[in-house]
């Protein structure tokens, strides 16, 4: 088994991207971006960047045109991340990491990426009206955002919050918007179960690794939290969708 001392470090480390996306999922919305040799595809909220610098090898090379990558964050750990993989795939001179706030960038792109970010931007609603200045004429972008699977509990509204809507309601949100929906899917229940099984293994296997360690008592009590919330609490209420749109 591999362990890290570096409690931070071990926390995203089995995850493939933050989100509950499978890899035959990502593939499917890859293809729905239509990306292009020479486009430039922006990711906003992107932490370390593994659906960009795919997007970005999606796009490919030709002989006259190079597709190239931005990808903004705050998180300098992810950012590392991600610069570290684009350079493993022979990426890191078409993928650029940039820290900085989502809701600050101000250079459009052909294809932009805002998955699980639109908090960034004050919610769904402001978000779908500052990526549409984002997105160049001709345009796609993928949107991830969440929705209520089923009629919440207030236990869910008050880890969630009210401004989450159900999917019927976000697609119209979008629509209403000027946002034609181009595709739209959403995560399935093994995507959700491995997303939260992903997210809390790096910790746990480092709890297994350091059962002594000072830290130990809250890192699994922070864990087992999050395990019953999740299977008692949003399991099967929370969904997320992910809209291709265009305008």
């Amino acid at each position: 088994m591999q362990t890290t001392d570096d409690l931070a470090a071990s926390r995203y480390v089995r995850m493939r991207w933050n989100t509950p996306l499978s890899e035959e999922h990502a593939a499917l919305l890859l293809q729905r971006l239509d990306i292009r040799p020479g486009a430039r595809v922006l990711d906003l909220g992107c932490g370390w960047g593994e659906l960009l610098i795919r997007a970005v090898a999606a796009g490919g090379v030709t002989d006259t045109a190079v597709t190239t990558g931005i990808g903004v964050d705050t998180d300098d750990a992810a950012l590392a991340r991600g610069r570290t993989v684009a350079a493993g795939r022979s990426l890191d001179r078409q993928v650029t990491f940039v820290k900085g706030e989502a809701a600050a960038w101000r250079e459009p792109a052909d294809r932009v990426v805002c998955v699980g970010a639109a908090h960034a931007f004050g919610g769904t609603a402001d978000a779908l009206k500052a990526l549409a200045e984002l997105v160049r004429p001709g345009g796609r972008l993928l949107f991830g955002d969440a929705y209520w699977e089923r009629p919440p509990t207030d236990a869910a509204l008050e880890i969630f919050g009210k401004d989450t809507v159900p999917l019927a309601d976000l697609i119209e949100q979008a629509r209403g918007l000027g946002w034609r929906v181009l595709h739209f899917g959403t995560a399935d229940q093994r995507e959700w179960d491995d997303f939260e099984s992903t997210w809390r293994a790096g910790r746990q296997e480092w709890l297994l690794a350091h059962p002594e360690d000072p830290r130990a008592t809250e890192v699994r009590e922070e864990l087992d939290a999050r395990l019953r919330e999740y299977v008692s609490i949003y399991r099967g209420v929370l969904g997320l969708a992910y809209l291709v749109l265009g305008r």
